[in-house]
Order: structure tokens, then C-alpha cells, then sequence
């Protein structure tokens, strides 16, 4: 468990109420101010925001990017170590299930990120810092920056202690993403759902799929190694997006 640090009201509380989550101490203290600004107080940091200069920019978008697939490594890992007579069929569930969106905001939730994140004014009177997708996309920026800053070693250690609750709760595979959602699509008397290969990169013994899955005018994406896989993935974000 992470014990959530109390109301940071200043940047330099905030860094430690992060760091304290993390359970490490910056060599590069840019990586952890980048990882907690989010896009709305971007340019307000930075200063005026610039005629043609992109959105997001100065902003954890970029963090959140590399920690996106720093954390699938390591619960993919952790998952091979933890379930050895399982096969693809179980444990893609069982990944998408950890690192899907609703368990990156409970994390972060129980950690108070959200105290420690840097949001524009009006977006924080809004309530933008406590939303689970703001949250979700903070919990990876962190992981990006303790990547960045200490290794894979270290996000490995922060990964497995607070995602150790979700781990062990994990008893039996979640349902098949692919069966989950066709089976809410039906329950609400809904078209069933398309599913399309987007792109396919890579040499023959080592393709990538990227897969859309479309419904009730969401689309959902996954991305892997096989189609099967891929498919899986694109409906776990799919489901998010619709429960």
C-alpha cells in the first residue's frame, strides 16, 4: 500500500508528497516538475503561450507516453513470474485489468496524486485534478519520470508495491475483454462491435497489430503482438470508455 501524503499547498511540498509516493528522491527534479504538470497549466509555467506552438506542450503528455509502456513491461513481467502455467489467454486479461485506466485513477487516488498535481485555476475549481483520466495519466507520467530519472529497477520496485493490492486480487482471470463487452453491448440491446486492423508494422517473426474496435460511436484501440491480443486490448479500452 501507498500511504497518501497530506495537502501539498506549495511546488516544493508537491514534489515531495510525489517523491514520497514513489519512494525516491529526483537527480533531475525537471522530470518530476514535468510529470506533475498537467496540459492546462502548461504554458502558464512556461510563461505566454506562443502563436502556432502545440498544445500539450511542457506538459506530462510525453511522460505519460514512455511510463505508458514502462508499466506494461513490468506488470507483464511480474505476471510471466506470478502465473507460469498460465498462457496468452490468461494473462492478457489480467494485464489489460492492471493497467487499464480505472486501476491507474484508484492508485493514484489512494496515493493523493491528485494534491500533488499542478492544474491550472480554473481547471482545478472544476475538479479537472480529481478526474480518473487526469489521474490515470499522471500515475504513468510519474512512472515515466522515475524511469527516466533511476532506471527500470526503480519503477519496477514503485510498480510492484502499489499495484500489489491489484495483483493479489486477481485470484481468477477477468473476463475476456472481447466477451465483457459484447455481452454489455447485448444486455443494452446495442449493435455488436467492428473490429479493424489499423496498421501492422514489424518483420514477419516479430509483427505489431494495431487494432479499433467501434461501438455506440466509441472507439477503442489496442496494440500488440498478435491480432488476438491486440483485439483484447482495443475492447478493454473500449469498455472503459463505456462503463
Amino acid at each position: 500500500m501507498i500511504d497518501a501524503p497530506h495537502e501539498a499547498s506549495d511546488p516544493a511540498a508537491k514534489y515531495q508528497a510525489a517523491e514520497a509516493i514513489l519512494g525516491h528522491v529526483f537527480t533531475r527534479p525537471n522530470l518530476l516538475h514535468e510529470a506533475l504538470t498537467h496540459r492546462s497549466a502548461a504554458h502558464g509555467r512556461r510563461g505566454q503561450h506562443r502563436r502556432g506552438e502545440r498544445r500539450g506542450v511542457g506538459s506530462n503528455e510525453r511522460l505519460e507516453f514512455i511510463g505508458d509502456r514502462v508499466l506494461g513491461l513490468v506488470v507483464a513481467d511480474w505476471l510471466i513470474e506470478r502465473f507460469p502455467d498460465e498462457q496468452e489467454g490468461e494473462l492478457g486479461p489480467r494485464h489489460a485489468h492492471l493497467v487499464s485506466r480505472k486501476v491507474l485513477a484508484m492508485i493514484a487516488e489512494a496515493a493523493g496524486l491528485s494534491e500533488a498535481l499542478a492544474v491550472a485555476p480554473n481547471e482545478a475549481r472544476a475538479g479537472v485534478g480529481l478526474l480518473a483520466n487526469v489521474l490515470a495519466d499522471a500515475m504513468e507520467a510519474m512512472i515515466g519520470a522515475l524511469y527516466l530519472d533511476a532506471g527500470l529497477p526503480a519503477a519496477q520496485r514503485f510498480v510492484r508495491r502499489a499495484w500489489q493490492p491489484a495483483m493479489d486480487s486477481l485470484v481468477l482471470p477477468p473476463k475476456d475483454p472481447k466477451t465483457a463487452l459484447q455481452e454489455l453491448l447485448m444486455a443494452r440491446r446495442l449493435a455488436l462491435p467492428i473490429y479493424e486492423v489499423v496498421d501492422r508494422s514489424g518483420p514477419s517473426h516479430a509483427p505489431e497489430f494495431v487494432i479499433s474496435v467501434s461501438a455506440c460511436d466509441q472507439t477503442g484501440t489496442g496494440r500488440a503482438g498478435s491480432k488476438r491480443l491486440a483485439e483484447r486490448l482495443a475492447a478493454a479500452d473500449l469498455l472503459e470508455r463505456l462503463t
